[in-house]
């Protein structure tokens, strides 16, 4: 694959566009598609320069319509817009005949997932969803864990994500925001959904979710801050309960994944890049990622979805791994608003 074509050019997009050069050794043509046309650089720190064209910055072709991005005929397409538009920019994509990556969440509704389905299938097109979490070393070894069964049965899991929204993007009002509006696909259960997304990798997908929480801090948002969210899961005829805490509000981000088995347990800070393994019958382990940097995740998981496009083959983020998260999200958004337990659908 030669050209790429970055749909939405805030921080992740240009992260994408660092990014893509690196794994193609600087043989990629980029082109972008943008609607807001902030003249700000973000670097991989959120550090950002003010004033400064990325376009230009970035030495990337632009397009000042869909359309005509199309024409260009681009072999993949990363769709980095807010989440409100990502199903419909990949469809036209899909259209198009290109390749599409899609950041995090897939969606926020079910609408026109179906005709992205028929569309990529029909075309033979290869479709990633951006978690990226499932390319740090500490998860990858916890789903070794499972996988040869060293923890035992499990008996039950928590998994914590929490960080402070006007912190997130300090460049930006946070109010302003795709995270604190619901006309974007805003709210922690979609925008944090890494964690429920870690749940579905490692325990597949749940019979019923149950969800509390709200709009519960003073942060100026018309979409949830905070949520508890209880997946009824199942292995092999055993049910065991999944916990996913979420919320804007935490400074300094904590986030950890504790899994304990009849064996033993695990725990994963994420924050430290640490694994505690403690079994029952032998000594505590840890294991320190010490050469781990955060951007090596998204290096590894473009690295992989250029890979699988060239073989025709999808990876284990795909669309229809994104399409199973976002059915577990809408389910905690129908539990948190009814008060009742949901099917997922």
């Amino acid at each position: 694959m030669k050209k790429f074509l970055i749909c939405g050019l805030g921080s992740i997009g240009q992260r994408h566009v660092r990014i893509i050069r690196t794994v193609t050794n600087g043989e990629a043509e980029i082109a972008v598609y943008r609607k807001r046309k902030l003249d700000i650089v973000i670097s991989d720190k959120l550090d950002a320069n003010f004033g400064t064209d990325p376009v230009a910055h970035y030495e990337l072709k632009n397009f000042e319509s869909m359309e005509e991005a199309f024409e260009w005929s681009p072999n993949a397409v990363f769709v980095t817009n807010p989440i409100s538009m990502h199903v419909e920019t990949a469809i036209a994509a899909a259209l198009n005949g290109s390749n599409i990556f899609i950041e995090k969440p897939l969606g926020c509704s079910q609408h026109g997932i179906g005709d992205l389905f028929e569309i990529i299938k029909k075309k033979n097109l290869t479709c990633m969803v951006g978690y990226q979490l499932r390319y740090h070393p500490g998860y990858r070894k916890l789903e070794r864990l499972l996988m040869e069964e060293v923890l035992g049965k499990v008996i039950s899991v928590d998994l914590h994500f929490g960080e402070w929204l006007p912190g997130m993007h300090p460049y930006e009002d946070y109010r302003e925001s795709h995270a604190a509006r619901s006309d974007q696909g805003g709210g922690v259960i979609f925008c944090l959904s890494h964690m429920v997304d870690i749940a579905y990798w490692l325990f597949g997908l749940p019979k019923s979710v149950y969800a509390l929480g709200g709009h519960l801090s003073n942060l100026e948002m018309d979409v949830e801050d905070t949520v508890d969210i209880v997946l009824n899961c199942e292995k092999s005829g055993h049910k065991f309960p999944v916990h996913i805490h979420l919320d804007f509000l935490q400074k300094p981000a904590r986030c950890y994944t504790h899994i304990i088995g009849s064996k033993g347990s695990a725990y994963f800070d994420y924050s430290n890049s640490l694994l505690e393994i403690n079994l029952i019958s032998e000594k505590p382990e840890e294991i320190k990622f010490d050469t781990f940097q955060r951007n090596d995740m998204f290096i590894d998981e473009v690295r992989d979805f250029i890979n699988c496009a060239k073989l025709q083959t999808q990876p284990s983020s795909s669309l229809v791994s994104g399409a199973n998260v976002l059915a577990i999200c809408l389910a905690a958004k129908k539990s948190l608003k009814t008060g009742k337990i949901a099917k997922v659908k």
